[in-house]
């Protein structure tokens, strides 16, 4: 007893001391009334400290009575001393306001931001007010910097950055398809502005201020998500001082692309932002082309002090060659042909149309807690025709098959979420609590297509790619016709909250559970000979509940460790008919956050165990073993999978005018438990589409002092392990041969060089400098070589 009344008399010494100490908070503005975020607080002479956060507010808690010297700094203003006084049990409020304006933070924004790691910033797609380093969970951000520096033209050039995050196939070059710890991205897990996208249009990177990426599961904020990570796109915001940009682009293969960003105010209370771009292209590839038309207009609204409205628009529309590639043959191996070669006509053609819109209303309820609102719409529109699936005989002999359909897709969303603090004793929290609902409604259209060989339906035409001489070589538009419309409606809505229970400034708690319900309607397919016929309705629902724990031993380091579950219906029917059983997807996750330099470099280790109950895949055969599956909406459950691995991310601006982005990942993803009858996979098998390491390295110097000041050089290195495509054998297939298709790894190497004077900039690229020579494998039929050695250049001014 005695040893428990000591116990007890410390607990109360210290709750004593604790309550005996002051709390200082404020608000950070500029000089002209904005909210000044990501601005350095601190007690002088001491270890006390903060960031404001988006809203310009800081909280500096547990500060002994006395007096300070309070330090206001920002990198490119005046630094700010203030004296304060402290009392014991009371909150010092402090409204300060920096020299700058809203305009001129903006024009430094570039160094004030990368002198900020991603531990210190909130991020959107977290939902949570709260830094980083306080999430049980790995965080990737690339900002405009990265974007503009590397010139980035597509996704897949800014997932190189993102190590654990890559581009896994480009089915005839259609979309880009992105894995994440072994594991698809497809339409649930990418969000433009917090609201879903589909992934079949290449999004625009001129128009984005950052990509976030969540990491592991995303489930209880986002529903029924793949586990791997989750993406977010944001676009270019409004701003209330005027400026802007127009640039112009060139490069290798006709790329040429101007494009221009306006901001500014309307009035005291309304700002717009429009930006846009052409593009125009050939290829590497013989007789491919591309050509995108890009519009993105926005507009802010501030309805009162504590209200904002963000309504926002783009339109993008792509029309580009089908490509797929160089192909395979005997179905066991890649084609070994010049890169250029195509196998394909002029005349196929992808048309692609993508229109989003989507508003948000931001509003505090008081200083504590704020409600969010979304609400959005998305179509996606595409229209295909082309000479599809190279798959060549042993022989060189290869029956050109056409494919033609068209997608239409509409998208309504809506979400609300509620944010706030709250103190229980001694305890902090930090809720969030939240309701989301969406409606797909998939139209898809198939189109009968003619056929010059007897008996084999769809095919074009033959040709020996060995001996061109062989064949007559067809090359005229085959007439195509409507056959079938199917209609397939989803119907979602979702209830979560979830916790941060901050128990001390070194131990925080995340706890919350999500409720999904979905409802798959009846499939309607108007056969235009056959009639109307309608499928069977499905309904799914389950809880996914997440659990975390933060410990931070000093200030700049944090230990987490977290479990969560996820719930991934499957789209389709089995080869018998029947609709498929949904997966769910148990993650562990734990890992290391680390600042060093003041907050100038963060390094991040995180390891990963993923298990799949019931993971399913295109089916490769039909109910007969034999017949090959062209239906990607016919898939087999092939038992669990289970991936686990760990991932290690460098970023951050360790010096003045350096910029570093790097990182390596492993994974290992295999089949587990399965059957064992004939017909199913074969356990331990790696399963296909996955390397087990990638890695990435960038970095970017300005010189600083010189006379040369402005001058910029940058080198960034890529690399792809080795990976298997093709399909997974299975037990008793009719194949007497392995299906899978070894790719060797690869690695890139780009240099860079730019130049910035006053309001002008330069920026030159030379990417893939050894000109290696790989490739991005679907399944077994679209292989489509890397890009050479290209040039790519931009000249930009400032207004």
């Amino acid at each position: 007893m005695k040893h428990l009344y000591f116990i007890l008399s410390l607990i109360l010494i210290n709750l004593t001391v604790l309550a005996q100490n002051g709390t200082v908070k404020g608000k950070i503005t500029s000089a002209d009334g904005q909210p000044a975020s990501f601005v350095t607080i601190g007690l002088k002479d001491t270890k006390k400290g903060a960031l404001t956060d988006e809203e310009g507010q800081f909280i500096i808690k547990n500060v002994k009575p006395g007096n300070y010297v309070l330090v206001v700094s920002y990198t490119g203003t005046k630094t700010l001393h203030n004296n304060i006084t402290v009392a014991a049990d009371e909150v010092t409020a402090l409204h300060l306001a920096l020299e700058a304006t809203s305009s001129q933070l903006n024009e430094i924004v570039v160094d004030g931001t990368r002198t900020r790691t991603i531990n210190k910033k909130p991020v959107s797609i977290g939902k949570l007010p709260v830094p980083v380093m306080d999430l049980p969970q790995s965080v990737a951000i690339i900002g405009h910097e990265v974007l503009e520096d590397q010139q980035s033209q597509r996704m897949s050039d800014v997932v190189k950055n993102i190590n654990g995050v890559y581009m896994a196939s480009t089915r005839a070059g259609t979309q880009e398809a992105f894995n994440a710890r072994g594991y698809a991205f497809s339409s649930t897990n990418m969000f433009k502005n917090g609201a879903r996208v589909n992934s079949g249009a290449m999004p625009e990177m001129s128009s984005l201020e950052r990509i976030e990426v969540l990491k592991g599961s995303a489930a209880i904020l986002y529903g029924n998500v793949a586990p791997g990570a989750v993406m977010n796109m944001v676009t270019k915001q409004p701003k209330f001082n005027f400026g802007g940009e127009v640039s112009l682009r060139a490069g290798s293969f006709g790329l040429l692309k101007p494009a221009f960003d306006v901001y500014g105010p309307i009035s005291q209370k309304v700002a717009f932002r429009v930006n846009g771009t052409f593009e125009t292209a050939d290829s590497y590839r013989d007789q491919v082309h591309s050509k995108r038309y890009y519009i993105n207009p926005s507009l802010l609204f501030k309805l009162s002090d504590r209200t904002e409205l963000v309504v926002q628009a783009d339109y993008l529309k792509h029309d580009f060659t089908p490509d797929f590639g160089i192909g395979s043959i005997s179905d066991t191996a890649i084609m070994k042909v010049p890169r250029n070669t195509f196998f394909g006509e002029s005349w196929q053609y992808a048309h692609t149309q993508q229109t989003t819109a989507s508003a948000n209303i931001r509003h505090k309820l008081s200083k504590d807690w704020s409600l969010n609102g979304i609400v959005s719409y998305s179509k996606y529109q595409r229209d295909y025709y082309a000479i599809e699936r190279i798959q060549v005989q042993s022989d060189g002999k290869y029956r050109r098959l056409l494919g033609r359909n068209a997608t239409n897709e509409d998208y309504y969303s809506g979400q609300l979420d509620l944010t706030g603090k709250v103190r229980t004793g001694s305890l902090e929290h930090t809720i969030l609590a939240g309701v989301d609902a969406d409606r797909y409604l998939t139209g898809t259209y198939a189109y009968s297509v003619p056929t010059v060989l007897p008996g084999k339906t769809g095919v074009y035409d033959s040709i020996n790619v060995f001996d061109p001489a062989k064949y007559n070589r067809r090359t005229d538009l085959p007439s195509s016709a409507l056959s079938t419309v199917t209609n397939n409606p989803i119907n979602r809505v979702g209830v979560y909250v979830q916790d941060l229970v901050s128990i001390s400034e070194k131990l925080k708690v995340l706890a919350g559970v999500r409720y999904s319900y979905l409802q798959t309607e009846a499939t309607a397919a108007y056969n235009f000979k056959g009639g109307k016929t309608v499928g069977k309705g499905k309904y799914d629902q389950a809880f996914s509940p997440r659990f975390g724990i933060v410990y931070k031993p000093i200030t700049n380091t944090a230990i987490f460790a977290s479990y969560s579950t996820s719930f991934t219906p499957n789209t389709g029917n089995d080869i018998y008919g029947e609709t498929l059983k949904p997966s769910i997807i148990s993650q562990y996750e734990a890992g290391v956050k680390n600042d060093f330099f003041n907050g100038l470099l963060s390094v991040n280790v995180t390891a990963y165990r993923i298990r799949n109950n019931n993971y399913a895949q295109t089916a490769p055969y039909l109910k007969d073993g034999v017949t090959q599956n062209n239906n990607t909406l016919i898939k087999t459950l092939i038992g669990e999978t289970l991936s686990q691995g760990v991932e290690l991310d460098i970023a951050g601006h360790p010096l003045p005018g350096l910029d570093v982005v790097a990182g390596y990942s492993y994974n290992n993803m295999t089949i587990e438990k399965t059957a064992g009858l004939k017909g199913s996979s074969i356990e331990g098998e790696r399963l296909v589409g996955n390397p087990n390491h990638t890695a990435n390295a960038s970095a970017f110097y300005t010189l600083q002092q010189t006379k040369l000041k402005g001058l910029k050089f940058g080198a960034g290195f890529y690399y792809i392990g080795q990976r298997y495509a093709g399909w997974n054998n299975t037990v008793g297939q009719s194949q007497q041969f392995s299906r899978l298709i070894s790719v060797p790894g690869f690695s890139t190497l780009d240099l860079s060089a730019g130049y910035n004077f006053k309001r002008f900039a330069v920026m030159a690229k030379v990417a893939n400098v050894t000109n290696t020579y790989n490739y991005y494998v679907h399944e077994n039929y679209s292989i489509n070589p890397i890009p050479p050695t290209q040039f790519t250049g931009t000249v930009s001014y400032k207004f």
